[in-house]
């Protein structure tokens, strides 16, 4: 087929290296002579053609994309809300999820989109393989910072994210070992603990906790006194918004509106709480949040980004919808979207960087030799 217009969109949360992708896929779609739709705000932008917001819809050339390389979020907005198979709309006054997948069909038509690439992590990987399944043209571009995707080596972002969080805990240490004290840092990842795991191998860190491996407060509390016995009387402890005890639960801040998954909350505190009562030290702990996500990206994540939307245009030409562009290193290569949402990327208990992290002396919380 001739391709002379293609659209670009950027769901889920932000994360750094998104303006990277959009700057390498207008780039190389320009090349061509293409003309590339930035898609507001997901499939917001789709859903509502006449839906706005100070980014809005618009044509991308090169002069829009200059200098947003280094720039984190994205000049597109985002968002998690906007799944055109489960839309949240309030009639006569009650909310209720219905289906306007079809209103975003007509709509890319009606555009002229010859395709489009759907940036975004599973959720949006999820989404784009039903609008694939109904007839769209897509090519997706895998985005997130917990790196739960699977078929690709990395995920951009990831790196930003964790050096965010390394350098967190580089300062805890100053701080924590001034004061004699047991600091507790959350970071984030829901199911996946692949930053927890880096950032604390790199960190230094003296306890990982993450939601693949559940925990025991004892070991825990064994780790610390054994350091403290050794002359080191101040521990860091770096664990990932989802994990939780043996037989447990995440923390939650509770039920969430319709069609928005619990929000984790509270994993850090409810450690500190369970191990403060068994110990002379004073327990703090630190939330990083929101801060893993922002930020200028880091040189892997740009030029990964970079590769990852020219990769996108190029898969375009070539035809190969349906597909999703993914990092084997070296190598840029074309996955099935399909294929790649299949099984999530979670960190198997015995991975190298797990056997690693206990090999220097890093507790995970469980019975495991050290």
């Amino acid at each position: 087929m001739t391709i002379q217009r293609i659209g670009i969109m950027t769901g889920g949360g932000d994360c750094p290296g998104l303006n990277p992708v959009i700057r390498g896929a207008v780039l190389k779609a320009r090349s061509l002579g293409w003309e590339v739709l930035g898609i507001e705000d997901a499939t917001n932008g789709l859903i509502d053609l006449d839906y706005r917001s100070p980014k809005g819809n618009r044509w991308l050339g090169p002069d829009d994309v200059r200098g947003i390389i280094s720039k984190g979020g994205t000049i597109l907005g985002t968002s998690n809300k906007s799944d055109p198979f489960n839309y949240v709309v309030t009639v006569d006054g009650v909310k209720k999820e219905i289906d306007v997948s079809d209103r975003v069909i007509a709509n890319y038509h009606k555009l002229k989109l010859d395709g489009l690439i759907s940036i975004g992590g599973d959720g949006s990987m999820r989404i784009a393989q039903k609008l694939i399944d109904k007839g769209m043209n897509i090519i997706g571009v895998p985005k997130t910072i917990d790196q739960d995707i699977g078929c690709t080596d990395y995920t951009f972002g990831f790196n930003t994210a964790v050096q965010t969080a390394t350098d967190a805990i580089d300062r805890l240490h100053d701080t924590a070992e001034s004061h004699d004290r047991i600091m507790v840092v959350e970071l984030m990842g829901r199911n996946a603990g692949w930053i927890t795991l880096h950032a604390a191998l790199a960190g230094a860190a003296h306890v990982c906790l993450i939601p693949e491996i559940p925990y025991r407060i004892e070991p825990i509390l064994e780790k610390i006194l054994e350091r403290q016995a050794r002359g080191n009387p101040y521990s860091i402890i770096a664990i990932a918004e989802g994990a939780h005890p043996v037989a447990g639960t995440q923390s939650t801040e509770g039920p969430r509106a319709l069609g928005q998954m619990p929000r984790l909350l509270g994993a850090g505190h409810r450690l500190a709480a369970t191990l403060e009562p068994h110990l002379e030290m004073e327990v703090r702990v630190v939330v990083l949040g929101h801060l893993q996500r922002g930020g200028t990206p880091t040189q892997f994540d740009r030029i990964l980004g970079t590769r990852f939307g020219s990769a996108a245009v190029e898969a375009m030409r070539i035809g190969k919808w349906g597909h999703m562009v993914a990092l084997r290193t070296p190598d840029i290569v074309l996955v099935p979207i399909a294929d790649a949402i299949a099984e999530p990327h979670f960190v198997p208990p015995n991975h190298s960087l797990v056997r690693a992290a206990r090999d220097v002396g890093i507790g995970f919380g469980d019975d495991e030799p050290r």
